[in-house]
């Protein structure tokens, strides 16, 4: 096929959906990319070319279907609510989700309990994925003893980080984050000093992600949307053979009690104390999980998987 694939605004979409486009081509496809953010002019992009479908992250992909009037099918990978602001379109979401449920559009969300709650018609569970190409073991030297990537938007996350830092004053930290999102965090901390030792900048592709990842022993998440499934970053960093310890979510369950997860903040210094003080728990824990995550998780594994649900290939 020839897969019309949009490259979203969101920075954590332009990861998430990367995944997906490599998948098609590692199943033989081809992907020619509209990017949003350095392109302006669509119609120009697709004038005189033809596509087989569309391919977006969460309602990018239909929604410029709609409002172009484009006749292809489309697939729509959702890892934001779709009943959200967070969704791609802000508060217009309930403009677009109706055209979830027509002919020929199909949405892969990667929450199995939203899914279950949902009344879009073809509508799949697919948890998140990674290209094993990109994110995978680089032997590279650790520099951070812990790493955080993401948000730190609300005093719940921002406290939790800043006394992590406190509790282990002679780990290393290092977090990843949009510069705005760095200095709303700073602004909202007396703990300055520890904030701007930790910052490490802003990632914005897949290639340094992976590096930023294999430089980390420990990378620990707060899982932020959804009700049971684990986000990107969970999968990018097993995928590096880099220990995650994620607070909890049902969909650990699939790793079969191999993925640590910590209930609250003393569980997860207990956690982070154990496993750097335990090169060979690390290691067993670290190679189980890239074991089921490189098996089944991968790009080319799941895009097939997703092509042969809707029967498309």
């Amino acid at each position: 096929m020839n897969i019309l694939g949009i490259l979203p605004h969101s920075i954590g979409g332009r990861l998430t959906i990367s995944s997906l486009f490599d998948g098609f081509v590692q199943n033989g496809h081809v992907v020619e990319i509209f990017d949003e953010l350095m392109q302006t002019d669509f119609n120009d992009f697709i004038s005189g070319k033809n596509f087989d479908c569309i391919a977006g992250y969460d309602f990018s992909g239909l929604k410029l279907k709609v409002d172009n009037g484009l006749h292809l099918p489309s697939i729509n990978y959702f890892s934001d609510e779709i009943e959200s602001k967070a969704s791609g379109v802000g508060e217009y979401w309930n403009k677009y989700i109706p055209y979830l449920s027509e002919k020929d559009n199909y949405t892969f969300y990667w929450d199995r309990a939203l899914v279950e709650k949902s009344n879009v018609k073809n509508l799949f569970y697919m948890p998140h994925f990674v290209n094993t190409e990109i994110y995978k073991d680089l032997n590279v030297q650790k520099e951070y003893d812990i790493m955080f990537a993401g948000r730190l938007d609300t005093d719940y996350r921002l406290n939790f980080f800043i006394e992590l830092m406190q509790h282990f004053p002679n780990l290393e930290f290092a977090w990843f984050a949009i510069e705005r999102h760095y200095h709303d965090a700073l602004s909202r901390t007396d703990e300055k000093i520890l904030l701007e030792k930790a910052y490490k900048g802003f990632i914005d592709n897949e290639k340094d992600m992976a590096i930023a990842i294999n430089k980390a022993s420990i990378v620990f998440n707060m899982n932020s949307q959804g009700l049971s499934s684990l986000n990107y970053r969970t999968i990018q960093t097993i995928a590096c053979k880099t220990l995650m310890i994620s607070d909890y979510r049902d969909e650990i369950n699939i790793f079969k009690g191999e993925l640590p997860f910590y209930i609250n903040f003393q569980d997860l210094t207990e956690k982070i104390k154990y496993y750097l003080e335990n090169e060979k728990a690390y290691n067993y824990t670290t190679n189980k999980c890239f074991d089921f995550v490189s098996k089944h998780l991968n790009s080319k594994t799941c895009v097939k998987q997703m092509l042969d649900v809707i029967k498309f290939n």
